[in-house]
């Protein structure tokens, strides 16, 4: 049989035309042997590119047919335009455009090294290239050049998997130079995650100035204990230390002194040489002093533990009532913002009382009075968790408040079943004794109260059954005197208050809202809205930002919800739930152990 290739052309008046090809034989099949299909794919797969890419590199060998000669560092390499074009938009655009080179025979490339260049080639010819520890950088830097982004990305894999703590900080230094941001940040989390020992090398006593504060700022750190950082400090600090003295104390701004062990910060910080002769760094020192004496009461970015050492923030929810009439729970709880977890720690002693004062002393926790009459005061032992009964108040109060002030803890108001208090006590943790100070200019149960700037401030509260009040009574415990200070724009009780950075922020008494007080120019001012209205809420300062938890809505019911407002961005978010809803408890910030190591 003849296989005729082609079709017949019908001509217009019905006969068929056939074309030269339908006229020739082509060859003779056997008609069982058809399959039915006109054509046929053929492909020999990647090996027929592999081939012929090895023949070109043999033509590159031999100068057969190359056509451009690339010269680097006075070396030269026989090329082929189009196998340069086809790999290369960078060699595309010199050969294609009409510009000089494409006519020259000689083209010349400075910027890059020739090794770099002849290993370049053996991507280009071959698919294949040796990456080394020698080569990696100048090969990365002539396949970006180039614009050859799989083998620049092959370079920055092999970086990546290179990375020690001898070089970390050197591959990082590479990548941001060359903006490989995940390349970048991999160095980054392994420099952090292995701290102590890359502060050890060459390459971190070399680090700029921002580069180091970048570090030693962050919370991911991870360190045995904040000496470490003191030291590797030091250490760069000393290195050139004519030229960067004058940087230390803003680097030491970074270093959580007041975390430091007292032992050590006496016997190393404060007498080195160079701090010593530094007055600027004198306020940092006196901070870590305070710390040491104060604990918990001093607050700054300072001293926020790193996640690493096992210590983090934490806020303690001591009690609480679930409903409106309802028993006291014995719960107490705390809440880890940075993972969101809860643990229970031990249960409050006597839990039947309601409507006491919490306050932190130190890294402690005080419970005192509560309905009815009570005179107990309890202190939970943060390291032992446990709590230990203390000297008793020496008046019975409840829906009073108590607060922190340079060491001593003052219990102020309340209500005795009949009278409104303006009494005021003053707990001496050392003599364990409450002794009676100046008493408040107005009485009233239920206010906020809160220490800023030295003093005691009580704000708000409810001077009988039916009002509330606006006044601002402020406490120096150095004149033992109260002073009225610019009422704040509400009048409430069953309202919280804290202090941050030298301000007060007051929530509660259902008017969704947070407001601002600046004690040092004596005003008030509207920061932000809650989502809901809410009283007898908890109210805790963790991390830097403001915590308010549970309380207790318009139609009386508690709530379980937590919101974050941040005052740096002014943004209020919620955040999580609690175990249950609750209003009427008591809310402080502790540092807290982790059993659990850290890992990033």
């Amino acid at each position: 049989m003849v296989l005729i290739l082609g079709r017949r052309l019908n001509r217009g008046d019905g006969r068929a035309q056939e074309s030269p090809v339908t006229k020739r034989k082509v060859f003779e099949m056997d008609p069982k042997s058809l399959s039915g299909h006109e054509f046929f794919d053929f492909s020999s797969g990647s090996s027929h590119a592999e081939s012929i890419l090895q023949i070109f590199n043999e033509f590159r060998d031999s100068r057969l047919f190359t056509d451009v000669i690339i010269c680097v560092e006075g070396r030269e390499f026989p090329c082929h335009r189009a196998v340069l074009s086809a790999c290369s938009s960078y060699f595309r655009a010199m050969f294609c455009n009409d510009h000089r080179e494409s006519r020259e025979m000689l083209v010349e490339i400075n910027g890059i090294f020739a090794e770099a260049m002849d290993c370049f080639l053996q991507y280009v010819y071959t698919g294949k290239v040796k990456i080394t520890t020698e080569n990696v950088q100048y090969l990365f830097e002539t396949s970006s050049l180039f614009q050859i982004s799989v083998l620049r990305d092959a370079c920055a894999k092999f970086l990546e998997e290179q990375l020690d703590p001898c070089n970390c900080l050197g591959i990082q230094r590479f990548a941001d130079t060359h903006s490989l941001k995940t390349l970048f940040t991999k160095c980054r989390n392994f420099a952090l995650q292995n701290f102590e020992d890359v502060a050890q090398h060459e390459e971190f006593l070399e680090l700029g100035k921002d580069e180091l504060i970048d570090y030693i700022c962050s919370d991911e750190l991870v360190i045995s204990k904040e000496e470490m950082v003191f030291e590797a400090v030091m250490r760069w600090v000393y290195r050139a230390v004519d030229l960067r003295r004058s940087v230390l104390q803003e680097l030491l701004t970074h270093v959580r002194l007041p975390l430091l062990h007292p032992n050590y910060f006496v016997q190393t910080v404060e007498v080195d040489q160079l701090i010593q002769n530094s007055p600027e760094c004198y306020q940092l020192l006196h901070e870590a002093r305070r710390y040491h004496v104060l604990g918990n009461e001093m607050m700054s970015p300072r001293t926020r533990p790193r996640r690493s050492t096992g210590y983090s923030e934490v806020i303690v929810v001591v009690g609480g009532c679930e409903r409106v009439g309802g028993f006291n729970l014995p719960y107490t709880e705390c809440y880890d913002p940075m993972t969101g977890e809860w643990k229970s720690l031990a249960k409050l002693p006597e839990f039947t009382k309601s409507e006491y004062a919490v306050c932190a002393l130190r890294n402690d926790i005080l419970v005192s009075g509560g309905r009815i009459n009570s005179r107990d005061v309890w202190i939970y032992n943060s390291q032992l968790n446990i709590w230990i009964r203390v000297a008793s108040l020496n008046k019975g109060r409840w829906r009073h408040k108590m607060a922190v002030l340079l060491g001593k803890v003052y219990v102020v108001g309340g209500y005795d079943g009949q009278n409104r208090l303006s009494s005021v006590e003053c707990y001496d943790s050392f003599s364990n004794r409450w002794t009676e100070v100046a008493s408040l200019k107005e009485a009233v149960s239920s206010p906020a109260v809160t220490s800023c700037v030295g003093k005691l401030f009580v704000i708000g509260g409810g001077p009988d059954d039916n009002t509330c009040s606006d006044k601002v009574q402020s406490y120096d415990p150095d004149s033992n005197s109260w002073l009225l200070r610019a009422t704040i724009p509400i009048a409430k009780r069953c309202i919280t208050a804290v202090s941050l950075n030298n301000l007060i922020y007051v929530a509660g008494g259902l008017t969704k809202a947070i407001y601002c007080y600046d004690p040092v120019e004596d005003y008030w001012m509207h920061v932000q809205n809650t989502f809901s209205r809410q009283e007898n809420c908890g109210m805790s300062v963790c991390n830097g930002k403001i915590y308010i938890l549970g309380g207790r809505r318009e139609n009386g019911e508690a709530t379980d919800t937590i919101l974050c407002y941040d005052p740096a961005t002014s943004i209020i978010t919620g955040v999580a739930a609690m175990p249950r809803p609750v209003s009427y408890h008591g809310c402080v910030t502790i540092h807290r152990y982790n059993e659990k190591s850290f890992k990033l």
